[in-house]
């Protein structure tokens, strides 16, 4: 039958690599599965959910259909800042939210709650700082907006060292992927710069050597911190990334990706591909393997892919399916939404929120 195939495509003149579907329709029909999925029940997911899915869409694809999405994320963090800037900045005030947010772990017995715990309880002012008030400010940076007290909040900033955090192995054990957000999220907001003493101490955190002695929660969070150092630098689909600046991560991929594969969830499978992706490096071996990896694991009849237990919750599974639908038929990388390049998104700003 190939051999009739081969014959008619060259009397035709056609190539016989066009023989075969290619492979990249398969991917994007693969995430318009989800898409679907996704895009019928966007707006009764909760707001974090929504504006999570439709800030990544709209940067992805430009298209003005998630704006409603993207201006309830806008209206989240406002809602947020303006909280900490009227009820929560003294010292005390920070404290006792910080104390409040700790607790929420204490009942936890998973390995990750526990490690968080255990670290955190003795400097609880980072799920304030580093968690709360650094994501916020930098999303609303992202937007080119600020908020009206932007000079109190940046203050607040100023009272903490950062490499306190930063530079703790059993933090970043802790908080590996968060950290590497907030480094490069203080550094955009032209605040503290300790990129480069995270990433020293996130290496020796985490030597290549001792891998097989990780436990799978601890090796998922080596490689969550290494995909959000390419994420954070890319401020999050914004911009491509240089290979070399982060020469180490790309190589330790490409060397460990059949062991990603065998040990990792598909989260992090996912954010391996989109991290070659943001380095404009498509055609790599890895991209190739994460999305057949990725395009396997999703459920035809329910539109998704389920959580490492079965679950088909559709908010529970928002993270991993937007992050399937990226790699499986990535775009581009688009500096937007922004203030200045898309009025008509920012047409009406929550309160607290002005432009830059």
């Amino acid at each position: 039958m190939r051999g009739k195939l081969l014959a008619i495509c060259l009397s035709l003149a056609i190539a016989p690599s066009v023989i075969a579907s290619p492979q990249s329709d398969s991917f994007a029909t693969s995430a318009d599965t989800i898409r679907e999925t996704y895009e019928s029940q966007l707006y009764t997911l909760p707001a974090f959910k929504e504006g999570h899915y439709g800030l990544r869409m709209f940067r992805q694809t430009l298209d003005p259909k998630y704006s409603a999405a993207v201006w309830s994320d806008m209206a989240r963090v406002a809602s947020r800042l303006n909280r900490f800037a009227a009820e929560v900045h003294t010292p005390e005030q920070i404290l006792l939210y910080s104390e409040k947010r700790i607790a929420g772990y204490s009942d936890e017995t998973d390995e990750r709650s526990l490690r968080r715990y255990t670290v955190t309880k003795h400097q609880p002012e980072y799920l304030y700082l580093g968690v709360d008030l650094l994501g916020s400010m930098a999303r609303a940076n992202e937007y080119g907006l600020k908020h009206q007290q932007d000079e109190k909040l940046r203050h607040i900033i100023r009272r903490y060292d950062f490499a306190k955090y930063a530079t703790d192995q059993d933090m970043i054990k802790a908080w590996a992927a968060q950290l590497a957000n907030q480094v490069y999220w203080l550094k955009q907001l032209g605040e503290q710069d300790v990129v480069a003493p995270f990433i020293e101490t996130f290496k020796k955190a985490y030597p290549d050597s001792q891998d097989k002695k990780l436990s799978k929660q601890q090796y998922g969070n080596k490689l969550y911190g290494m995909t959000h150092i390419i994420f954070a630098d890319s401020e999050y689909y914004q911009r491509q990334v240089s290979e070399t600046e982060h020469q180490w991560i790309y190589d330790y991929f490409r060397a460990n990706i059949d062991t990603i594969l065998l040990r990792a969830k598909e989260d992090v499978i996912a954010e391996v591909g989109i991290s070659f992706l943001l380095a404009g490096l498509e055609d790599d071996p890895v991209v190739e393997k994460t999305r057949q990896a990725i395009q396997k694991s999703i459920d035809s009849e329910k539109g998704m892919i389920p959580s490492v237990t079965g679950d088909f919750d559709v908010a529970y599974g928002e993270h991993r399916n937007v992050l399937a639908i990226m790699l499986l038929d990535w775009q581009k990388v688009n500096n937007a939404p922004t203030f200045q390049g898309n009025p008509k998104v920012f047409s009406s700003l929550p309160y607290g929120l002005i432009p830059q």
